[in-house]
């Protein structure tokens, strides 16, 4: 697979990542299984991917044990980056950015991850009770002590909570980039996380841009549309009630149906490259054009899907596969109407 470095230290990952997430967290619970979710990580690696993502809250804490269950085999071959500062209730999840925290959280993850040092520790989410600078400086300490190598921060912003505005105002991301301006003073940034994908475009506006102009990799999350860019869900079919998908206003069997045209392009696109070729792969590789510096991280419980996923690194698109792209209708949700 052809490989990628992200941030000033040029840290080497594979192209295409995996997120490990829907393995033991949020979608489809009942799915969820663990031997198969290690054979899937296994195929990942296989394939070339590198880069696996995960969280201390998913589970919570599972999913790291999982993934550390293949790093005690494979370490070498893998680059893990996991995250702090949320912590999962019965019925919430809270942020938590004290220093002393953090400290403690770290050493957690790299017990359950069955490694002596974690690749890329991200900040889930800044905690409004805790200056963002006193949070990143703890996370900052980790690497000189050699437990980590590398930070990172996932964004918050450009999804739309109501009609007509974002949780982080009309310009999407502003609110992060300002968390990225403070943090950048204390230690370096290598890396953001946030949803980009061709029904979310939202991250190109600034976000992207801001991190190609200082050297900080993007991690794109979401990069499916949280599976609906495949073509493989059946509109109206329903998700399981802890699913996110099942509140979520592009979900709804009105707009699913209002999106297919997004899905149609897309299999036209794939179409023009050989019968192999999926839409997906077309969603991803479209995700891989927006620069160097950008690694979408896939989810997948499944072998097929994350070998399917780490195909799409040998997909080149074309300036007539772009256009069409460009081409294909805005996104719809509930909201719309």
């Amino acid at each position: 697979m052809e490989r990628r470095t992200i941030g000033a230290t040029a840290l080497d990952v594979g192209a295409v990542g995996l997120g490990c997430m829907p393995m033991s967290w949020a979608y489809d619970r009942s799915q969820q299984r663990g031997d198969r979710s290690l054979r899937t990580v296994h195929a990942a690696l296989d394939a070339g991917v590198s880069l696996l993502d995960t969280a201390d809250m998913y589970g919570p804490f599972t999913n790291e044990l999982l993934v550390g269950r293949v790093l005690r085999e494979r370490r070498a071959e893998a680059f893990v980056s996991t995250k702090c500062g949320l912590l999962v209730g019965d019925q919430h999840v809270v942020a938590n950015g004290r220093p002393g925290y953090v400290r403690r959280a770290c050493d957690a993850s790299l017990r359950r991850l069955q490694t002596d040092v974690i690749d890329l520790y991200q900040l889930h989410r800044a905690d409004p009770e805790v200056p963002v600078e006193e949070t990143w400086g703890a996370m900052a300490e980790l690497v000189t002590a050699g437990k980590v190598r590398a930070l990172g921060l996932c964004a918050v912003g450009a999804r739309w909570t109501r009609r007509g505005t974002t949780g982080a105002g009309r310009d999407g991301y502003e609110g992060t980039i300002r968390q990225l301006e403070r943090v950048q003073q204390v230690f370096p940034v290598a890396a953001v996380e946030a949803e980009l994908s061709v029904w979310s475009q939202e991250a190109l506006a600034r976000l992207l841009p801001w991190c190609a102009a200082r050297g900080v990799g993007f991690l794109a999350a979401m990069p499916l549309g949280s599976g609906y860019l495949t073509g493989t869900l059946t509109t109206g079919g329903g998700f399981e009630p802890d699913d996110p998908r099942a509140r979520h206003p592009r979900f709804t069997a009105e707009m699913m149906a209002a999106n297919q045209p997004i899905v149609a392009g897309l299999r036209r696109v794939a179409a023009r490259h050989g019968a192999e070729v999926t839409p997906a792969q077309v969603a991803l590789a479209w995700v891989l054009g927006r620069g160097r510096h950008v690694v979408p991280v896939p989810g997948a419980k499944r072998e097929r899907w994350a070998v399917e996923n780490a195909g799409a690194a040998r997909l080149r698109l074309t300036p007539g596969d772009l256009a069409e792209i460009a081409t294909l209708p805005a996104p719809r949700d509930s909201w719309d109407h």
